[in-house]
């Protein structure tokens, strides 16, 4: 069988080298190219949807792929397909970048200029490796892990929408319905998941950011359990602290999260960070919640055109949720579609000030009544979202908004540690 190939090269020169190389290798089967991390990413969770003998044995990868650095590339795709092995393609391949490579799941180095000899030998060896580790693990799906859990942002498209609510309720419907799922408060300043649950937390999301490698017994040490199932990871006390998480960190906990549950929904606030970036660009579905106002609307169009300028997603890959909805009022959720330019959510979520406040109040939202109209509009929400079923149903899965990949989570791509602060060239 011949050993399948997929070179990620983003420049045409070092593509047509690297592919009349890979075409005389023997029993090579070279892959058309991938030009950057977010097509590799998308590529590979594609192959593994459809199966996981589809994926290639190797995976080249050229040290100046971008848009995400190449180490942090290699440990997603490590990360993510583990039976896939990892080649960097590099011109320093001095002690210290081999470590860095090796502790980020590479099976191997390669130098450049290209010489066929190493790369021959280096391709054949990553190829038994990976043949091997397939052999081991077997062809089930239990064994293989694939793209692991789906990952969904809630954002609010400013302060006081209700974008806080909205991800507790969705997460609270996803573990309902038998899904293993975190809830992650990335509202790393102003965060009140521990609010509206009304716990007292030692640990934060802070813990987890300055360590390299989360291992499942760190991350069982960071998240709190609740009383409902729910494992959170909620925002420090001090909210000064909030930048220590950066984006790098950020993607390194929301890829261990997704690793260990089958949800992972983030709360990421109204105010855009590294963090929260990161996290919207990685998320198989990104949730924009607004109100039906000319205050909260403007407000979604201006996030939804930053996300697009600083190209952390695209507005029709943003679904916008609109909440407090009622029939009275002027603007209805077609005009908020056709201003922002997004996807919309099927499912509005009724206002219900009085329904709320008690458990609110008291911290206990996780109580609210299931006759609610507003948590079933959002537990309804999360079965459109195919994250669960209604409070009084089976999960709804037709239909999806643009936003949604798939439940497998084809995830978008990680489209790298991008800094919010600056557009990429």
């Amino acid at each position: 069988m011949p050993t399948r190939i997929l070179p990620a090269v983003g420049d045409p020169d070092a593509v047509r080298s690297l592919i009349t190389l890979l075409s005389q290798l023997p029993d090579a089967e070279p892959l058309p190219p991938v030009g950057d991390s977010t097509q590799l990413v998308d590529t590979l969770g594609g192959l593994a949807a459809e199966s996981v003998d589809e994926l290639p044995e190797v995976v080249v990868v050229h040290e100046r792929i971008g848009p995400v650095p190449a180490l942090e590339l290699v440990r997603e795709v490590a990360l993510r397909f583990p039976a896939v092995g990892v080649v960097l393609v590099t011109t320093d391949a001095g002690p210290g970048l081999f470590a860095a490579a090796m502790d980020a799941g590479a099976r191997g180095l390669v130098t450049l200029p290209l010489s066929y000899d190493e790369l021959a030998g280096r391709v054949q060896a990553v190829a038994q490796w990976s043949t091997g580790v397939r052999r081991h693990l077997g062809h089930g799906a239990d064994a293989f892990g694939g793209v692991g859990g789906t990952v969904v942002t809630v954002s609010g498209a400013k302060g006081g929408v209700g974008a806080t609510f909205a991800a507790i309720q969705l997460a609270l419907a996803a573990q309902a319905s038998g899904r293993s799922t975190a809830l992650v408060d990335l509202d790393l300043q102003t965060g009140d998941v521990a609010s509206y649950l009304d716990i007292q937390f030692r640990r934060s999301v802070v813990d987890l950011a300055a360590i390299t490698d989360i291992s499942p017994r760190v991350l069982a040490d960071a998240v709190f359990r609740h009383d409902t199932g729910l494992a959170l990871l909620l925002a420090p006390g001090e909210g000064e602290r909030g930048e220590e998480v950066t984006d790098r960190a950020a993607r390194q906990i929301i890829g261990a999260l997704r690793s260990r549950y089958e949800v992972v929904v983030l709360d990421c606030g109204a105010q855009l960070s590294g963090a929260g970036a990161t996290a919207v660009e990685m998320a198989a579905t990104a949730l924009l919640l607004t109100t039906p106002d000319v205050v909260a609307v403007r407000a979604a169009k201006r996030t939804v055109r930053m996300w697009d300028r600083l190209q952390i997603r695209k507005a029709e890959e943003t679904t916008v949720v609109v909440n407090r909805h009622t029939r009275s009022t002027e603007i209805q959720p077609p005009l908020i579609q056709r201003i922002t330019g997004t996807a919309l959510a099927r499912t509005t979520v009724p206002a219900g000030f009085k329904e709320l406040q008690g458990v609110v109040d008291a911290g206990r939202v996780h109580e609210l009544d299931s006759r609610s109209a507003v948590k079933q509009a959002l537990w309804a929400l999360a079965g459109e979202l195919g994250l669960a079923g209604t409070p009084d149903g089976p999960a709804h899965r037709g239909g999806r908004p643009r936003g949604d990949r798939s439940r497998g989570d084809r995830s978008r791509g990680d489209r790298g540690a991008v800094s919010f602060r600056r557009r990429k060239e």
